[in-house]
């Protein structure tokens, strides 16, 4: 990484085979020849007319393309693009999320031929409204290039170091920092004695252009160029500060393929009281998670662990299925049996079916095997069989961590929540392609065995004061880069295992939340400098709905 900031995602595969048969009665002169079936009726060519109010079926505008494409996909499907046009598109894109969309009757109505942008007119097709907190009702509208989409959600290697940085603060001074590296790259190889880059390590340099007051635009594309390379092999030089340090360094970073890791670490510490166990999930994405969750959770039942802190901070969410077995496997059958890990909520016209999919709406149970996403389906999972969990959060933590949090509540599984207030994202969608651009807009809202989902301003401590979100047992504390991850002098772990020894937050009443307390609170940006853009990649902020023997294209 010191690759994309966020990911968010998932995929809608759905195709139909109809069968066609035929047979001739007796006494037929027709030597049991069967004539072909009737070719398709042309597709028309000519534009469609809007009408306000009036919205045809989105499968008439499907696969429509301005640009057709030709060949087979990264995971060797065809494309089904025709002959179409940008306006075609615009009427595939306002039927569907008539047909989709959660909140159907917020939406504008716009004439489609009156916009020649296919993402100029998605951009307008979402609600308004906002929530009592102030903040945009729908904050998760996005779209991304289909290939981008295939290759993340098969954790395809792109170029990059394997460090996931944050922006403190995207103006001048700016704050830009490491939270993370993944084991094997290029960020945590050690040259000379010293790993390239730490948690904490503060970039101040990119390719000799000064990150933290930069102003010009073309300092601006040096900065991203390097922080986010485009091709294996580029090599870029940074100067960073490391925690604790004053002296900076100059260090060489030659971008490489990588993959996404989702377990960070995984431990098993001696604590008063019993053993404690230690899990970094940073993803619920891609389909490699289910084997590497898997096998942390059968080191941790090996080791017998007590209790379990999940680290949860920097999770944007990702296979909803997935979720459903982390929790099973932290709670076991006792509590999990024969209950509802999280039903979906449509919009008021779907009624009992989906409408996306168009089967009945099944709620999704708590899985207690594997699907086949990496392990053999039908795998029996290992389970801890505890009573509560830890789990460390911020304002990272989303969507399907989030999902996790609810449904073991939603089980009265007891959950204590260390850290800051989640994201708030109860929403989710069905990833679809059309035209080679997959589209994300919320067409669901997840709720939990006893019918609860509304988080729209994230799950929150219950000392921190932040009076719209929903509360949960538990103490504030700062994700202040001091130590690293896994490591019980680091803050959110030292809470959560404080909390555990002692039933209480040993820091008293928060008076804020641990956002003020990021490196950046110490140096207000400036309003007026040059913004530095976070690059967002919608893959792991979603529930991901896809099981794997949905198989096929989107």
């Amino acid at each position: 990484m010191i690759d994309r900031f966020l990911r968010q995602a998932g995929s809608l595969p759905l195709a139909a085979l109809i069968g066609l048969a035929a047979c001739s009665g007796g006494g037929s002169d027709s030597g049991g020849y069967v004539p072909p079936p009737p070719a398709p009726p042309p597709v028309s060519s000519s534009e469609p007319e809007w009408q306000p109010g009036v919205f045809e079926a989105a499968s008439r505008f499907k696969d429509r393309c301005e640009i057709p494409r030709s060949g087979v996909d990264l995971e060797g499907n065809p494309y089904p693009d025709e002959p179409g046009s940008t306006t075609i598109e615009n009427f595939w894109l306002r039927s569907w999320t008539h047909e989709t969309y959660l909140w159907n009757d917020e939406v504008p109505d716009e004439d489609p031929a009156s916009y020649d942008s296919r993402l100029a007119y998605f951009d307008i097709l979402r609600t308004t409204a906002v929530t009592p907190s102030g903040a945009p009702k729908d904050q998760f509208h996005f779209s991304e290039p289909t290939e981008q989409f295939l290759a993340d959600r098969n954790a395809a290697p792109s170029a990059g170091y394997g460090a996931r940085i944050r922006t403190y603060a995207a103006r001048p001074p700016r704050d830009v920092r490491v939270l993370y590296t993944d084991p094997g790259t290029p960020a945590s190889a050690v040259v000379d004695g010293q790993q390239q880059l730490v948690r904490g390590s503060r970039i101040l340099e990119v390719d000799g252009v000064d990150l933290v007051w930069a102003d010009t635009a073309a300092e601006i594309d040096t900065l991203l160029a390097g922080l986010y390379p485009d091709a294996v092999g580029e090599v870029h030089s940074f100067l960073v500060e490391d925690p604790g340090d004053p002296e900076p360094r100059e260090i060489m970073l030659t971008a490489a393929a990588v993959s996404t890791v989702p377990v960070g670490r995984v431990e098993a510490l001696d604590q008063p009281g019993g053993r404690v166990g230690y899990l970094l999930l940073n993803t619920f994405s891609p389909y490699s998670t289910e084997e590497a969750l898997i096998d942390a959770m059968r080191e941790l039942e090996a080791a017998a662990v007590d209790d379990l802190v999940l680290d949860l901070r920097y999770n944007g969410g990702g296979l909803l299925a997935i979720a459903s077995q982390l929790s099973y496997m932290i709670a076991g059958p006792g509590y999990t049996s024969g209950r509802t890990f999280e039903r979906l909520r449509f919009n008021d016209d779907a009624g009992a079916y989906n409408p996306v999919t168009g089967a009945f709406n099944d709620p999704t149970p708590f899985f207690a095997t594997a699907l086949g996403f990496s392990v053999a389906d039908g795998t029996p999972l290992p389970r801890l069989d505890l009573r509560r969990v830890y789990v460390l959060a911020t304002e990272a933590t989303c969507s399907a961590s989030e999902s996790v949090i609810n449904a073991l509540r939603g089980v009265d599984f007891e959950v204590v929540l260390i850290g800051d207030t989640t994201c708030g994202k109860p929403y989710g969608f069905y990833p679809t392609d059309n035209c080679g651009e997959t589209y994300y807009t919320i067409q669901f809202q997840g709720v939990n065995n006893k019918g609860f989902g509304d988080y729209p301003n994230g799950f929150t401590p219950r000392n921190s004061g932040a009076i719209y979100a929903e509360s949960v047992p538990g103490c504030t504390a700062p994700d202040d880069l001091s130590a690293d991850l896994g490591d019980p002098a680091e803050a959110l772990l030292r809470a959560a295992l404080d909390y555990r020894e002692t039933g209480q937050c040993l820091g008293g009443m928060a008076t804020a939340s641990s956002r003020a307390s990021s490196p950046a609170s110490q140096t207000p940006s400036l309003a007026e400098g040059r913004p530095l853009p976070v690059l967002v990649d919608p893959m792991t902020v979603n529930r991901d709905m896809r099981l794997p023997n949905e198989g096929g294209r989107l």
